[in-house]
């Protein structure tokens, strides 16, 4: 699998998407990467490591998007971006990825424009992993869509739905509704007239969930609209470093403090592991014609290491082309029904 980088999008770029580039190569032998960016930086930062080097290529882009341009500024503007040429390596098939921890409004949208949606979906979604007491879920749509209709909805849970049985592996998940009540009337407009749509869905719909249940673990996919999402997104992180942070300031004011924290130290060490973002390394938009993901501006070597693993696994089961089959399944038993 051949993966093109942006490796000038993030907080800490180039140095980290160098560095987790290779590592990536340095540990999968089927893996490769194309660094777009400026190829002297690039080639500096390469300089002294030590890598296969038969599996990392660079293509030089002479632009960067700021975080703080606008998606259409930066597609009408910057045809020379490393983000575009990124995505344009997937168009035109010299990659079978992308990854980009850059502007993530503008990741958005370049992979919208140049790579097109899949047939039949309206709006393509961000789908997060996220850590409950019983394994990782999906949440769909963690933030590519404010404004949703009920059909949206409806199309995040199936795109959802395919990506859980492909990437977790799970035959048949169960998916959820995220409300304000488990009952059926619970909810605002949007939800409950998505809740008739999914109850009708060829998928195995469970109803409504509420947000103390999300991290329990009962739902394999998680469905709200993209505003909803980026804020349970947003305030989970926020909340999983607060809890590690007021619990080693309890254990160090105790005066067997020190004691403890040795005693704890692993158990602090799997809890960082499981709710640190850099683990999962990155979240796809699906309903794209292509396989685009998405990282968080702050990622680290070891979680653009990671988003380069999903990508070319993504890529590698096919997964937007299983979203495209199963989003047409979904028109057509929409089509019968009408003639009923």
């Amino acid at each position: 699998m051949r993966v093109a980088l942006d490796a000038m999008g993030g907080d800490h770029a180039p140095a980290v998407t160098v560095e987790g580039t290779v590592e990536i190569v340095s540990e999968y032998d089927d893996i490769e990467v194309i660094l777009v960016g400026d190829e002297s930086h690039l080639k500096k930062e390469l300089d002294g490591k030590r890598y296969p080097a038969n599996r990392i290529l660079i293509k030089h882009a002479s632009q960067v998007i700021g975080m703080d341009e606008s998606p259409t500024v930066a597609l009408r503007k910057k045809k020379d971006s490393s983000i575009r040429k990124a995505v344009e390596l997937v168009k035109n098939g010299g990659a079978d990825a992308v990854v980009s921890a850059g502007h993530s409004g503008v990741a958005m949208a370049t992979a919208l424009f140049i790579l097109g949606t899949s047939k039949g979906v309206d709006r393509p979604a961000i789908a997060a992993i996220m850590p409950t007491l019983k394994g990782p879920f999906v949440l769909i749509d963690a933030g590519a869509n404010v404004d949703c209709r009920p059909e949206n909805l409806l199309q995040f849970a199936v795109m959802g739905n395919a990506y859980c049985r492909s990437i977790l592996e799970r035959p048949e998940p169960k998916v959820a509704l995220l409300s304000i009540g488990e009952e059926d009337t619970k909810g605002n407009e949007l939800t409950k007239e998505a809740f008739k749509l999914l109850k009708e869905a060829d998928i195995n719909f469970t109803g409504n969930i509420e947000g103390k249940d999300v991290f329990a673990g009962n739902a394999d996919v998680v469905v709200c609209d993209g505003f909803i999402g980026n804020i349970v997104l947003k305030t989970s992180e926020g909340l999983a470093e607060a809890i590690m942070k007021m619990l080693k300031r309890e254990i160090a004011e105790l005066t067997t403090g020190r004691v403890g924290y040795l005693l704890m130290k692993p158990a602090l060490r799997n809890f960082k592991k499981k709710t640190d973002y850099a683990e999962y390394g990155g979240a796809p938009l699906l309903g794209i014609n292509g396989t685009c993901i998405i990282s968080h501006g702050r990622s680290t070597s070891k979680a653009i290491r990671n988003a380069l693993r999903v990508a070319a696994e993504f890529s590698k089961k096919k997964v937007y082309e299983i979203i495209s089959e199963d989003i047409s399944n979904l028109h057509a038993k929409e089509r019968t029904v009408v003639k009923v």
